[in-house]
């Protein structure tokens, strides 16, 4: 057999060499090969999972899995309405690699491992393990974010609790319906909005009367049901017992009754969303659907704060693996392309691109895995005052960056990242959906200003935070100086004025923790080139505007 020497012409032999093209980043650990999330990771107490973390890192790098995550992505979730005889079936049937997407998640522990063992470090561990799925594959982190979230609000209820809670703990996947029971475990979404509230969920019209005990019976629509394939929904319902008005109420809406028949759960249609394809959404009507109390009645939105602020922990958590996934694409291309004579990686302008997008990453994974140490088991007052303001202000910022950032790691790629033959075509999708989902920007941002109303001990907490690195960096202290000013001044303003200076305000403590977080947990030189991109005098507005005798090149290397 005859060989010929890379991109020789040779008459009759193929059109064309490939040359000039990284190959395909797969079959390398995504755990090893990320040094600042590892050194987080026991920077923030969760290095019991190390061994743990990097087999999972190992799993999501491989070919097969990211080969799944395509498919599932390409094959997208279908409902259906009715059997073959036209009874009702109400079901979503999702591709094969779906279910193994998810189900390797779920055997790891990515969804509610924290709860079943709150051991020290847990959250961190779990908020780690999380990151790394969604780092491949996004859309299966709804409803592992969404049965970790559901924990906090049903555990105080026993009469749900003692049933479902093992098999919430459970890691074994099983996607089916089973009316006969016997189903180990189970998986929990939520359907929270109608179409005339949004995110005012007061403003809901659906209805709960009550059947005695603990039970309602619901009828009504919501526009929003976020996967709809799982087990059970914690749902709000305006409740009425002996024909009295009990007010907003959280209700848990399982699929199967306890007598093995199946609940009425009409899935209307699936939503035609801009990203997340690979998890379906959809408009489901309750007509005489029975949900079983949580928490008290009247006493809806206090019961799903909890879950709320944890969900809204994942869209940061969501956010920064979108950010990895981003950047590492993005690094891997411009090691393995020349242009002009040189590799990109070491050609000035795209290094400083790379280095910023690599500072953006580590800092929003750092404001990640923080606010999960504030969930740990043993958190303190303290640290539950902090998480109360830090999770809205980091949910914020840190998912407002997310889809720029994927877009100046997609334009790294030139036209190849443009096509959704590469990841990044997807993960420009995807990224938006974690700014919207759990509140939006004016949602979040008034929720700030409310944290800072009724529980005053939060501002104090986030101040001591801040407090933490005073004197590291005359930048970073004049900002946090001037931030805390403003703090103090809307918190006593009236609401109108404080509302219109809410994202000021939002923006500029997320930018003061995440420079702190830097500081604190980061190489000094990555620290300051941060804090100079984001608060110096001469920052840019684009990323790759990095300040002067930055050594890009290190803080590539290191990522």
């Amino acid at each position: 057999m005859t060989s010929f020497s890379r991109g020789q012409r040779v008459i009759g032999a193929a059109t064309h060499y490939v040359e000039n093209q990284p190959p395909w980043r797969v079959d390398i650990d995504e755990y090893a090969l990320n040094v600042p999330l590892g050194e987080a990771v026991h920077a923030f107490g969760g290095g019991a999972a190390e061994d743990r973390l990097r087999e999972a890192g190992a799993l999501v790098g491989s070919e097969g899995f990211q080969r799944d995550a395509h498919l599932a992505n390409v094959h997208t979730p279908v409902a259906h309405a009715h059997d073959r005889w036209g009874f009702r079936l109400d079901e979503v049937e999702y591709d094969p690699s779906y279910h193994r997407v998810i189900g390797e998640a779920i055997a790891r522990g990515a969804h509610t491992s924290a709860w079943a063992d709150p051991a020290p470090g847990a959250h961190v561990a779990r908020a780690a393990m999380f990151m790394l799925f969604a780092q491949v594959e996004p859309g299966h982190a709804c409803p592992v974010s969404m049965t970790h979230a559901a924990v906090a609000s049903i555990s105080d209820s026993p009469w749900i609790a003692d049933n479902w809670l093992p098999r919430m703990f459970s890691r074994d996947y099983d996607p089916r319906l089973i009316v006969d029971g016997g189903k180990p475990s189970a998986l929990v979404g939520m359907a929270m909005t109608e179409k005339q509230g949004g995110s005012d969920v007061r403003a809901g019209t659906t209805v709960g009367e009550s059947m005695g005990g603990h039970a309602y019976q619901l009828t009504g629509h919501k526009w929003f049901c976020s996967a709809p394939m799982s087990d059970a929904f914690l749902v709000l319902a305006h409740t009425r017992a002996g024909g009295v008005d009990e007010g907003l109420t959280c209700l848990f809406v399982p699929r199967i009754l306890p007598h093995g028949m199946r609940n009425v759960f009409r899935i209307q249609r699936l939503k035609d969303k801009l990203g997340n394809r690979s998890n379906a959404s959809a408009e489901v009507e309750f007509d005489g659907t029975v949900g079983f109390l949580v928490g008290e009645p009247g006493r809806g939105v206090r019961t799903i704060i909890e879950m709320v602020q944890r969900t809204r922990l994942d869209c940061v958590l969501g956010t920064a693996a979108g950010m990895r996934q981003s950047l590492a694409e993005a690094v891997w291309h411009a090691r393995g392309r020349e242009a002009f004579g040189a590799l990109l990686v070491d050609q000035p302008a795209m290094t400083g691109v790379l280095a910023d997008l690599a500072l953006e990453y580590e800092a929003a994974m750092l404001t990640g895995l923080r606010l999960a140490q504030l969930f740990e088991a043993e958190a303190s007052d303290r640290d539950i005052a902090l998480r109360r303001l830090a999770t809205p202000v980091s949910k914020y910022w840190v998912c407002k960056r997310g889809p720029q950032h994927a877009y100046e790691a997609l334009e790294c790629l030139g036209g190849n990242g443009y096509t959704e033959s590469f990841p990044l075509a997807r993960r420009y999708r995807e990224q938006p959906v974690m700014a919207i989902w759990e509140g939006s920007g004016n949602v979040i941002a008034l929720d700030v200003l409310r944290a800072l109303t009724r529980d005053r001990a939060s501002g104090e907490a986030f101040a001591d935070e801040l407090a933490s690195t005073k004197g590291a960096s005359t930048v970073l202290d004049q900002h946090v100086e001037r931030t805390l000013g403003l703090l103090r001044r809307l918190s006593t303003a009236e609401p109108a004025t404080a509302a219109s200076d809410a994202r000021r305000l939002s923006e500029s403590l997320a930018l003061a923790f995440q420079a702190s977080l830097m500081l604190r947990r980061a190489p000094s030189r990555d620290a300051e080139a941060f804090i100079g991109a984001r608060l110096g005098e001469d920052r840019g507005a684009q990323y790759g505007v990095l300040p002067g005798g930055t050594d890009a090149a290190a803080i590539v290397a290191r990522h």
